[in-house]
């Protein structure tokens, strides 16, 4: 695999809860493109995992959220994206501020949009980090 001066990036990604439910939007992205995946982006320079997440969630959907909790955290590897990538995924838990708040998709250019889908009823295709801790019975309620 050719990958010239690629460096491993460390990404920030939340389940957020509600009922028996998770926020999940159709991504627009090189990675992973049309599949379904969690709010979440790149840890900034100084940032704890929860200031990235809390950061990123507002970015991209206008929520608040707190009460958050490390899940696990993968090493996932692209080797067959347009340009091979190597991301540390930190999974982050957190619940809504107000559980009446509602998403709004803030990038449009980033996300067809988002939706809140029921645990045992995901959609498809996920995308592929999240797919794989679907599969191995991984689950977010569990504490």
């Amino acid at each position: 695999m050719e990958t010239g001066d690629a460096i491993p990036r460390v990404a920030v990604v939340v389940f957020i809860l509600k009922g028996n439910s998770i926020l999940l939007g159709r991504r627009r992205s090189s990675i992973g493109n049309s599949t379904f995946a969690l709010p979440g982006g790149h840890l900034e320079f100084g940032e704890s995992f929860e200031e990235c997440a809390a950061r990123e969630v507002m970015e991209e959907t206008g929520l608040e959220i707190e009460k958050m909790k490390l899940l696990t955290v993968t090493n996932n590897v692209f080797k067959e994206a347009p340009k091979p990538s190597h991301y540390v995924t930190v999974f982050i838990k957190a619940v809504l501020v107000d559980p009446s708040q509602a998403p709004r998709n803030m990038e449009p250019e980033k996300c067809e949009g988002w939706d809140w889908f029921d645990w045992l009823n995901l959609p498809t295709p996920l995308f592929w980090p999240l797919e794989k801790m679907v599969r191995s019975g991984f689950n977010p309620f569990s504490d």
